[in-house]
């Protein structure tokens, strides 16, 4: 969620200014990515500047007034597939999670308290720990299950659902999630075939992990691990058409209008139906907040995801119980594209010389951002500045936040985010740069830097925010242009690793460090930085010792898949909880050493809910949940 700040900020001093400087219009914090996030300039007169102007937006039209028995919401814009292997966007996956059901599911007990709770099984079992360190699970499906077509809901469309997810031939960005099944590597390679899932009969499902999983039951209830039917997903674009989306959930889709609405209606084929309480739910697609805020309060629409920021204050008086902010675990970042050159002409390094100068620049970089100006003027919902990748809200193995055990440092993290420490973090910056580009005492600026471009979706918060660094780097001569993209084609630009600097964050996918962890292995589909891609693939410039923690692995300027997939991969099969915890530390330590991670802060959730809608939730994980909600 989002807004904007002036270009007054150009004016501040460079080491303290942008801190204290005034005259910047607030702005709300932008949503969260999808498990990577939901959809969102002080103008320096650059023509390539941000390419959205207020002056061109006309007048938002108000939608129409919900029917009798429906719910009207607004989450973000047109989600790129509502396919649930192929999904990576929390918005995405609040839909996809009204349409399909799993394993297990996250619902609200007796006490209002969120939990893991079987879904298409009655009971979630415990697993059966072999002979060779592997445990199998055995899952017996409810009777009766339906397609929302009417056909039965096997076991089998269990097997070929997780099988096609892992497979090489879908190469879903969350293929790796199924890393914990045993034949994940062959699979992953091939067809799939080889994951150790298989129907015994009809209701019977037998699953074989390498080991035990503490958060195994978190992943049953993933969207990835839904159930898709094998003749419907043969026709490739058959989650994007209502009369091709077949689903198991509680609702089907009876209407997409395209970049305007999608609509839900209850399924009548769903095992559960008569729990469910809203007939039909109405998800309006638009990255506008002004036109968000509009039909919210004419009350064509019950919840928004986003709010204009010069609102923010006001809104939070006028509408003291709508006006909401949750706890999310989650970070806003800033991502570096690895092979991205920023060495400036006729430098002369190569190889691990230049690598190591990259890493350096980058994390001088980081340290010229004001964190804390940013959350309380710009995100104004209670963010925390972020010193490290992995959220706040995440428990280490002695049960404290792991956060806080993150780096090597006198202060908390990788960076230190007080206040009191950002003219020193400034002026650190400024000297390390001083090692790889020319600088102009006079004019306190550097003169040879490459001009940048960083890439945000179309959002007020997230242009607000881009203005900020833009403003930061400006401050000792940095170049960097603004270039915004509606919601799908950035995720697709990002992941494809066509930008330069961008943008990004993370909702945690289960309760588990990992999850911010082992995204950016080598063959990870969210690993928008590029590791171990491209060029970067033969880059022999990274370390890792571990002979301290009983693994036979100390590796010297090694390859990203030498060093930081051997990490994750250990993560995944270690069974020891101490240890376990300092490898995703030393995997973390190896992260933001590259400087391609340049955390800002740590998320919460900013919407606004109408006082009638009764039984609605959501998680930390960023998940909303509608299906039990009434009008009042």
């Amino acid at each position: 969620m989002k807004k904007k700040i002036l270009s007054v900020l150009l004016a501040c001093s460079m080491v303290v200014g942008l801190a204290a400087c005034g005259g910047a219009a607030p702005a709300a914090a932008p949503s969260a990515d999808g498990q990577t996030e939901t959809t969102q300039s002080a103008d320096s007169g650059s023509a390539d500047n941000a390419a959205d102007t207020s002056e061109a937006a006309p007048a938002p039209e108000p939608a129409p007034a919900p029917a009798e028995g429906s719910l009207s919401v607004c989450l973000a814009s047109e989600p790129a597939t509502l396919d649930p292997a192929l999904n990576s966007s929390v918005d995405g996956a609040t839909m996809i999670l009204h349409m399909f059901s799993g394993l297990a599911k996250w619902e609200q007990n007796a006490s209002g308290v969120l939990e893991i709770a079987p879904d298409l099984v009655d009971s979630l079992p415990e697993g059966v720990e072999n002979g060779d360190g592997t445990v199998t699970y055995t899952y017996t499906l409810k009777d009766g299950l339906k397609w929302s077509d009417g056909s039965d809901l096997t076991a089998k469309d269990f097997e070929f659902a997780w099988k096609r997810a892992a497979s090489a031939d879908l190469a879903a960005d969350y293929g790796y999630m199924f890393e914990v099944v045993k034949g994940y590597e062959e699979a992953s390679a091939g067809d799939g075939s080889a994951l150790a899932v298989e129907a015994t009969d009809d209701k019977t499902l037998v699953v074989t992990l390498n080991n035990a999983v503490a958060f195994w039951n978190e992943l049953l209830a993933f969207p990835t691990y839904m159930p898709v039917k094998a003749d419907v997903v043969a026709n490739e674009s058959w989650a994007t058409d209502p009369s091709t989306m077949v689903c198991n959930g509680p609702y089907t889709m009876t209407s997409w209008d395209h970049n305007s609405v999608i609509t839900l209606t209850k399924n009548d084929n769903f095992y559960d139906a008569a729990s469910v309480t809203m007939p039909v739910i109405n998800f309006y697609l638009s990255d506008d907040a002004n036109n968000q805020l509009t039909n919210f309060e004419n009350g064509s629409w019950q919840l928004i995801d986003d709010v204009p920021t010069n609102e923010i204050a006001n809104l939070k008086t006028k509408y003291p119980t709508e006006f909401v902010v949750a706890g999310q675990i989650g970070t806003y970042y800033v991502c570096w594209n690895v092979n991205e050159d920023i060495l400036p002409a006729g430098s002369g390094l190569t190889g691990k010389e230049a690598e190591d100068a990259k890493n350096e620049i980058r994390n001088a970089i980081s340290l010229l951002f004001d964190r804390n100006y940013i959350v309380e003027e710009i995100g104004q919902a209670g963010q925390v500045p972020a010193s490290s990748f992995v959220a706040m809200g995440m428990t280490d193995a002695d049960g404290s936040e792991f956060y806080k055990n993150a780096g090597s440092n006198s202060f908390t993290g990788y960076y230190d985010v007080d206040a009191s420490a950002y003219e020193s973090n400034w002026a650190s910056a400024v000297e390390t740069l001083k090692k790889y580009y020319t600088f102009d005492e006079s004019t306190q600026q550097f003169t040879d830097f490459p001009t940048l471009t960083y890439l945000y979706n179309t959002s007020e918060g997230h242009k607000a925010i881009g203005e900020y660094l833009q403003s930061a780097m400006a401050g000792v001569g940095i170049t960097m242009n603004l270039e915004n993209q509606e919601w799908a084609t950035f995720l697709e630009t990002r992941k494809n690793g066509d930008f330069s600097i961008a943008r990004n964050g993370w909702l945690a996918d289960y309760n588990d460090p990992s999850s911010f962890l082992d995204m950016w292995t080598s063959g990870s589909g969210n690993n928008d930085v590029q590791f171990g891609k491209g060029d970067n693939e033969n880059v022999k410039a990274y370390s890792i010792d571990l002979t301290d923690l009983g693994y036979d692995v100390n590796v010297t300027d090694g390859t990203w898949a030498e060093t930081y997939d051997v990490v994750i991969g250990l993560i995944k099969t270690c069974t020891d909880k101490d240890t376990r915890y300092k490898l995703m530390h030393r995997a973390e330590d190896l992260l933001m050493s590259t400087g391609c991670i340049c955390p800002l802060y740590f998320y919460t959730d900013i919407y606004m809910i109408d006082d009638s809608v009764k039984g609605f939730f959501s998680n930390p994980l960023g998940y909303k949940y509608f299906m039990y909600t009434t009008i009042g």
